[in-house]
């Protein structure tokens, strides 16, 4: 199994969703409402007065047949808005309940 952690502009909050759906993927774990500042460029997403934009933040756990074509996807994603933000990553998952 692969863990699938996904940070993002909140504009793309139901695309992620929808994305995750689509792809037969039921459960996931959202956190809205984050701070983050791209390591290549954009503007920061801090969710105050200078920067009023926010990230949130989906983790969802994936068979590893599932992780490639997700990524896929974030990627084409991300490709469509540059500047938006989104950042993705796989990690393995050694054990779950």
């Amino acid at each position: 199994m692969k863990a699938i952690f996904v940070a993002y502009n909140q504009a793309y909050n139901q695309e992620i969703v929808e994305l995750l759906e689509k792809l037969g993927q039921r459960g996931y774990t959202v956190w809205e409402e984050i701070g983050g500042r791209g390591s290549k460029d954009g503007e920061p997403h801090l969710g105050n007065h200078a920067w009023p934009t926010q990230n949130h933040a989906v983790l969802s756990v994936v068979e590893n047949n599932l992780a490639g074509p997700v990524m896929e996807e974030l990627r084409k994603l991300d490709a469509a808005n540059p500047k938006l933000g989104l950042r993705a990553y796989t990690l393995p998952v050694e054990d779950a309940l």
